[in-house]
């Protein structure tokens, strides 16, 4: 019995182990799509527009994914969602990838326009080591058809009876993130029956459509082409101009693939004409996947420079670095060819040399921290102002250096170790001539757009002729704003010469007097001129001042002018040495409320000491102010102020600098009505100096500022300007 017992355990035991065996067999041979529920898939079409959404079900991160059509099919564009990118490959193929994975749960959505409706897609989801997770095919479902309203029988009209909308009332936009000249679909719901409403974008009208008895609409609108990528308005209009309207954000359009990857094989950026210290940007189209090689040669065929650059996945190429036109370059003409391999191009151009101002930088790039440093030719014996800008378009330099018999020009400027990264641009002037010269710190420069306007004053009717620069062949939009900044028409579009230059002749039929705002702008880069209609001259009394007691400066020192006159009224300020001679003269004017306040002077790096003066005058009526410019460094503390920057999460500071000093400082920093901000105490060195950032409070109102510093036996102060 025992036995028995023993052995029927012992059985039971088998048919366990038999039966877990035979279910390890069943798992291996399970085949290999039994996962095929680990990525979900989703497609719907809309005429040739496709949406896929991949949502990751497993317990693995996706990195990549792969979609191809069949043979009867061809993609003729993609777009992607913020963070990836999207490339296709010679054999039809779009590879899809992101540096942030897609993890369990999450999803991602991919828009494909196809050259026919409703095709089949094969896709596969890999991993961050691209091991396949799984594979498969989805097939589009189509959106929900619009609803044509019903016909309107022959007693039956469409009248405005009763509102148009109500608090219910509500529409949509289909995609909420629409792309410029893509096509939308716009439905609603609770909105009067039976009616007609126009729909708009902004100001445009877009098209019309009318309600169904219910109340319900569902059409499609197209969004134009030559539309601004920016924030607009979607608004529903009824017969009374009652709106209903809603806030979205107008993309750029979509990446577009080559519809034939035996793309034409371009050169662009290449003017007819370039000057000593120009840049030369060379880029163009080919076909993908190939190299190209472009070689600049002299007249007599002296290869002088040789690049190689791949062609993208787009079609598109361009150089990695510009190359600089030398100083030296001899004048006369260059030949320029490009090759794939395939097909060579041969473009020619010239250097010539009636530029007045000619200055480049001892190299294109330089690292924060590192000296600036510049040289050039311009008129000989003559002052020439020099503006250096930061990538926001601060001025952060600025000086007014004389040049000899030989016109040579030398200047250099030391960045700081947290110098912003981007392009920094130096704005030479001398006499009516001026130029713009770029640089990069930290990175490469790009040219950004700029402008200037031929005067500062016009009257009512005259033309404003406004220069331009920025890369050859851009396309830039130039708005103008009115005295109360709202936009005076609409944009213009304005396409740049292969050289980088471009005018605008801007009739000022029908302004009023005032101030007015240029504003130059191309993709996400603008810069601004101001300009004014109709002001006078010579309508008050007249009274300036500088901001520093005493009124001691140094070489390099910034003014600060202040003053009171007549509101609007055009001014012009000069700068004279002790020996009679005009350093800098500019034109401005005062504000609304009579208020003058001039940044833009400084005490030149080469000053002589003694007596400066500054004249402001506007007609009949001027003032004068005397400042001392001491060129070697007097007794006692002295403060100054540096630029305004701004430094990471701590926020805005500017750095005050003490010298002379003994002992321990007290520093005080008091607002326009006599308020003390905040009160600072330090140990000078031995050297008697102290350097000081100082982070401007958040609260802190824009206004001058008054730093005042005491120590054992002396004090002084000075101001800066906040804005």
């Amino acid at each position: 019995m025992i036995m028995l017992n023993y052995m029927t355990k012992s059985s039971t035991r088998g048919i366990f182990l038999s039966i877990t065996l035979l279910f390890s067999l069943l798992l291996i041979v399970i085949p290999s799509n039994a996962n095929a529920q680990e990525i979900n898939v989703k497609s719907f079409a809309f005429e040739e527009t496709t949406i896929i959404e991949f949502t990751n079900n497993s317990d693995e991160e996706i990195n990549t994914f792969r979609i191809w059509l069949g043979s009867d099919f061809n993609f003729k564009s993609f777009k992607t969602e913020k963070g990836w990118l999207g490339e296709k490959t010679p054999l039809g193929v779009i590879i899809f990838t992101s540096s942030e994975t897609i993890k369990p749960s999450e999803s991602v959505k991919f828009g494909v326009k196809t050259d026919k409706a409703k095709p089949g897609v094969n896709w596969k989801a890999l991993d961050k080591v691209d091991n396949v997770m799984d594979t498969g095919k989805v097939l589009s479902g189509e959106l929900p058809k619009v609803i044509q309203n019903t016909e309107l029988k022959q007693d039956q009209i469409l009248e405005n009876i009763g509102p148009s909308f109500s608090t219910e009332s509500i529409f949509r936009i289909v995609p909420e993130k629409p792309n410029v000249g893509s096509t939308i679909r716009v439905t609603g719901d609770e909105f009067a029956a039976s009616q007609e409403f126009d729909f708009y974008i902004d100001s445009k009208k877009i098209g019309s459509f009318e309600t169904d008895e219910n109340g319900h609409f569902m059409t499609t609108m197209k969004i134009p082409e030559e539309q601004k990528a920016d924030r607009v308005d979607f608004i529903i209009k009824d017969k009374d101009g009652k709106e209903k309207k809603i806030s979205l954000r107008i993309g750029e359009t979509g990446n577009r693939i080559p519809e034939s990857d035996n793309i034409k094989l371009t050169i662009k950026g290449l003017p007819e004409v370039l000057y000593r210290g120009d840049f030369l940007e060379i880029f163009g189209t080919g076909t993908p996947g190939n190299t190209i090689t472009a070689e600049i040669a002299t007249f007599d065929g002296e290869i002088i420079n040789s690049r190689t650059v791949e062609i993208d996945a787009k079609g598109n190429w361009e150089l990695e670095e510009p190359i600089i036109i030398a100083l030296d370059s001899p004048l006369g003409k260059y030949s320029v060819t490009i090759s794939d391999g395939r097909k060579t191009i041969l473009k020619h151009w010239a250097i010539e040399s009636d530029k007045v101002i000619v200055i480049v930088p001892t190299n294109l790039k330089f690292d924060q921290g590192e000296i600036m440093k510049f040289n050039g030719t311009a008129l000989p014996n003559m002052p020439i102002e020099i503006i250096l800008e930061d990538p926001l378009g601060k001025e952060i330099f600025s000086d007014i250096i004389h040049t000899d018999d030989s016109g040579f020009v030398e200047f250099e400027f030391q960045t700081e170790l947290s110098a912003t990264k981007g392009t920094y641009t130096i704005i030479a002037t001398q006499e009516k001539e001026k130029e713009f010269i770029f640089v990069g710190v930290g990175q490469l420069p790009s040219i950004p757009v700029n402008l200037a306007l031929d005067k500062l004053n016009y009257k009512a009717g005259e033309i404003a002729i406004i220069s331009i620069i920025g890369k050859g062949s851009d396309v830039v939009s130039l708005l103008i704003l009115d005295p109360s900044d709202k936009p005076k028409g609409v944009a213009v579009t304005i396409i740049l010469e292969p050289d980088g230059r471009g005018t605008y002749s801007l009739n000022l039929d029908g302004y009023s007097s005032g101030a007015y705002t240029a504003i130059i702008s191309k993709g996400g880069t603008q810069n601004t001129e101001i300009f004014a209609i109709g002001l006078q001259t010579g309508s008050g009394q007249i009274e300036i001042n500088t901001t520093r007691i005493p009124p001691n400066y140094l070489p390099g020192d910034p003014i600060l002018i202040l003053g009171n006159t007549s509101p609007s009224v055009i001014l012009t300020i000069i700068l004279i040495d002790p020996d009679g001679n005009e350093v800098k003269v500019k034109e401005t004017f005062s504000d609304k409320n009579g208020k003058i306040s001039e940044s833009s002077f400084r005490i030149p790096s080469d000053a002589v000491s003694g007596m400066w003066t500054i004249n402001a005058k506007s007609g009949s009526n001027f003032d004068i102010v005397e400042i001392e410019v001491l060129a070697t460094l007097q007794e006692g503390i002295q403060v100054s102020v540096g630029d305004l920057e701004t430094l990471g999460v701590v926020g805005k500071i500017i750095t005050i600098k003490v010298i002379g000093a003994q002992q321990t400082v007290e520093i005080e920093i008091i607002a326009e009505d006599g308020e003390i901000i905040e009160t600072l105490s330090f140990q000078a060195s031995s050297q008697g100096e102290i350097n000081q950032p100082w982070i401007i409070p958040k609260e802190m109102e824009p206004g001058i500022y008054t730093v005042r510093v005491v120590d054992a036996v002396d004090s002084a102060e000075t101001t800066f300007k906040f804005q």
